[in-house]
């Protein structure tokens, strides 16, 4: 019992603590999301459920790692890399097996869903490396993990998923132009967090006062809710074509 009223215990956030208080607006609103989604599931056809449970399983696995590295700065103040890296690791493939869900109308492979895994994965590995375990080189890992983040970029916006998504036309077109737009300008703020809290020639970003640890709160509650939206709004235009 003592157990889960310490599990359930609220760290005391300062009034002015801005980190902290997206720390847990964030944490709240992709819960929020995650019932949304998951009671939504058996509105749609069984072709777009698993679409809504992966959306659901984004913001539900972001809102366990925003409730600890809530409590992991109040406690020590300090950004919980660690902790956004394991929840990146989890939710952004995720993200890219969406892009394969909704063009399996078109076609598509599962090839493209494992490409964009990969490649998602690499990115972050060596993002966290360059962060957390050899920053001396961070701008050698930071470099591989951007040109990973390129690949991706450049497979939904020009490459084999643009063509399946022109293929399938209509709505799902309209979903895909969407989750890419999420892809290269809400995803922007992952290299320019990492360049403002890594060494390297880009030392200038660290001066320009950003408070990052906002910045990804805000970015990663609207990135992930965001594609989940879109998802469910094209379930939704579909099951009434």
């Amino acid at each position: 019992m003592n157990f889960l009223f310490q599990y359930l215990a609220v760290a005391k956030i300062a009034t002015d603590d801005y980190v902290g208080f997206t720390f847990f607006v964030g944490c709240m609103a992709m819960m929020a999301a995650s019932a949304f989604f998951f009671l939504s599931m058996n509105s749609f056809d069984k072709k777009w459920r698993t679409s809504i449970l992966v959306s659901g399983l984004i913001t539900f696995i972001a809102a366990v790692h925003y409730w600890y590295m809530r409590d992991y700065w109040a406690s020590n103040a300090e950004s919980p890399t660690f902790f956004r890296y394991v929840d990146w690791i989890l939710t952004v493939p995720l993200m890219c097996v969406e892009f394969f869900l909704i063009l399996k109308v078109a076609g598509a492979k599962k090839s493209l869903m494992w490409r964009l895994i990969f490649f998602s994965v690499i990115m972050l590995v060596t993002g966290y490396i360059g962060e957390a375990v050899d920053r001396p080189n961070a701008w050698l890992w930071g470099l591989i993990s951007g040109l990973a983040y390129f690949v991706i970029a450049y497979d939904i916006w020009l490459g084999k998923a643009k063509k399946l998504a022109e293929a399938a036309g209509g709505s799902v077109l309209s979903a895909h132009k969407t989750l890419c737009w999420f892809v290269l300008v809400g995803w922007a703020i992952y290299p320019l967090g990492y360049m403002a809290g890594t060494p390297g020639w880009y030392d200038g970003l660290a001066g320009l006062g950003l408070n990052m640890d906002v910045i990804y709160n805000i970015g990663d509650a609207i990135n992930k809710i965001g594609f989940g939206l879109v998802i469910f709004n094209l379930a939704t235009q579909q099951q009434a074509e």
